[in-house]
């Protein structure tokens, strides 16, 4: 049966899915410059920007900057990369915005870089995701505006073509953004639903080489190192897999934190490799598959997959305090190259979910 537009605009404002294109797939575009303009201050992951669950109003101008940041970041306790960023993270910030919104991005790449860069958003529609509009020497900026019209979670990344596509993303340059239905979040059920807190954690492939006598080399400039990355990354075996840019960013005093109680929403990207998100002594209560919010959640599951390139959102109440292990469920990759994290959630414990009935002892 064909389902009525009106029907299909007042599903897309509130957020459901009809199975049918959403009203904007073919928006009626309005004039960017007559809308509110509100800019959005970015802040270092796994922490979001200021942002409403559900939009206030009609379609708004998301203005953003991102700056590119050339720097040497350490990534494990041996391990250096010249890390080329979004505002100085791995990943780079995230971006919020509501279906419908317009996003207009400025790309600032400072003099004092060494590389040409620019940005393909997998959000925006055309021109290589922008990156045909975007590409910006040192010295140089570029503002592009796009319309935000397909709700979900999706990557952004450096891609100035060939070989320097990969050399840049593996080298740190990615991160994601989140576009909302106007009306927030629905359940599997199709029922409205909000979150407590959320975070975004991002799986990083790194490839360094090492030199005669085992060590990790290091570089003057970024460009110095890409012959030497080129022949790790033909074997396609990271020398590093981490979560949020380095080794142990998400634990101990970086650990996210949450109470008993609270639905946590987790943004998980992997620009390059396909990773498996895991809530040890957890689960995902809701996880929107290919990070798409126009499709039904699915339920209860124990591990989420990320193909790489994409992003996907998961949703989990906590209802046990303890420290929780966020892992990629590659065990491999979680206790060999460290690529796990930790949540920590405040509260009361609950014998009728676990209770330990005797405490090790000696055997019969």
């Amino acid at each position: 049966m064909k389902v009525p537009c009106t029907v299909l605009f007042l599903a897309s404002l509130i957020g459901l899915s009809c199975g049918s294109p959403s009203v904007f797939d073919k928006p009626d575009h309005e004039n960017p410059d007559k809308l509110t303009h509100v800019v959005q201050e970015m802040v270092a992951p796994p922490a979001l920007p200021q942002f409403d669950q559900r939009a206030r109003g009609g379609p708004e101008v998301v203005e953003v900057k991102l700056v590119v940041q050339e720097k040497k970041l350490q990534i494990a306790p041996h391990a250096t990369i010249w890390a080329l960023t979004f505002n100085g993270s791995v990943p780079g910030p995230m971006i919020v915005a509501h279906q419908g919104d317009y996003v207009q991005l400025t790309l600032v790449n400072p003099k004092t870089n060494t590389l040409t860069h620019n940005i393909d958003f997998h959000a925006a529609t055309g021109a290589m995701g922008g990156g045909d509009l975007t590409e910006v020497a040192p010295g140089q900026e570029a503002t592009i505006r796009f319309r935000a019209f397909k709700p979900g979670v999706f990557v952004y990344h450096c891609a100035p073509g060939g070989a320097m596509t990969p050399l840049h993303v593996t080298s740190g340059m990615n991160g994601a953004i989140m576009v909302l239905p106007r009306g927030g979040l629905t359940d599997e059920n199709g029922k409205a639903l909000t979150f407590d807190r959320a975070y975004y954690v991002a799986e990083q492939d790194y490839y360094i080489r090492k030199d005669d006598q085992g060590k990790y080399m290091e570089y003057n400039t970024p460009a110095e190192g890409f012959a030497d990355m080129i022949p790790v990354m033909t074997s396609l075996a990271p020398s590093h897999i981490v979560l949020n840019g380095r080794e142990g960013a998400l634990q101990n005093e970086q650990a996210m934190k949450a109470a008993v109680g609270e639905k946590v929403l987790f943004i998980t990207s992997s620009c390059n490799i396909d990773a498996r998100f895991h809530i040890i002594g957890g689960h995902a209560d809701l996880v929107w598959e290919g990070g798409s919010f126009n499709d039904r959640p699915v339920t209860d599951r124990e591990t989420w997959f990320v193909p790489g390139g994409s992003a996907v959102a998961a949703l989990y109440q906590f209802r046990l305090p303890g420290t929780y292990a966020f892992v990629d469920h590659n065990l491999i990759k979680a206790e060999v190259f460290d690529a796990k994290g930790q949540v920590k959630v405040t509260g009361d414990w609950d014998n009728g979910l676990m209770e330990q009935v005797a405490k090790p002892h000696a055997s019969n």
